[in-house]
C-alpha cells in the first residue's frame, strides 16, 4: 500500500518517538531504577519515556492536521475517537474497581497502551 506524504511523514514521527522512548526508558531504568541518578536529573529522566508518548499523539495530531483528503481525515478522527472510548471507558471502569477494593492498582501510563490498541480497534471500524 503507497503513502501519501501526510501518512510517511507520520510514519517517520512515530519512528523517532518510539525509537526515543526505547532509549530514553532503557536509561531511566537503568540509571534512576537502580538509583545511580538521584534528585531533580532522576526526575527529567523518568519523564523522557512519557514526552517521546506524547511524540506519538503529537504525530497523530499533524496527520490530521495534513491529511487533506477529507474522507481519510474523517476516518482518522474516527478512528481516534473509538481509540479514545476503549481506552477512557477501561480506565474508569478499572478505577471504580480499584477504588473499592476488587482489583489492583494499575500504573497510568498502561492508558497509552490501550489508547494504541483502540487504534487498532478503530481501525477495523473503519473497514
Amino acid at each position: 500500500m503507497k503513502m501519501n506524504p501526510p501518512q510517511a511523514r507520520y510514519v517517520r514521527r512515530v519512528l523517532v518517538s518510539m525509537t526515543s522512548y526505547l532509549v530514553f526508558l532503557s536509561l531511566a531504568l537503568h540509571e534512576v531504577g537502580r538509583g545511580h541518578v538521584t534528585g531533580p536529573l532522576a526526575y527529567i529522566l523518568a519523564i523522557l519515556p512519557g514526552l517521546s508518548v506524547i511524540g506519538v499523539f503529537w504525530a497523530y495530531g499533524r496527520l490530521l492536521i495534513e491529511e487533506t483528503d477529507e474522507f481519510q481525515r474523517l476516518l482518522l478522527v474516527r478512528q481516534a475517537m473509538v481509540a479514545t472510548a476503549f481506552a477512557l471507558s477501561i480506565a474508569t471502569v478499572w478505577g471504580f474497581l480499584e477504588a473499592v477494593g476488587l482489583v489492583q492498582h494499575v500504573d497510568s501510563y498502561y492508558i497509552a497502551i490501550l489508547w494504541f490498541i483502540g487504534l487498532g480497534f478503530g481501525a477495523l471500524v473503519n473497514r
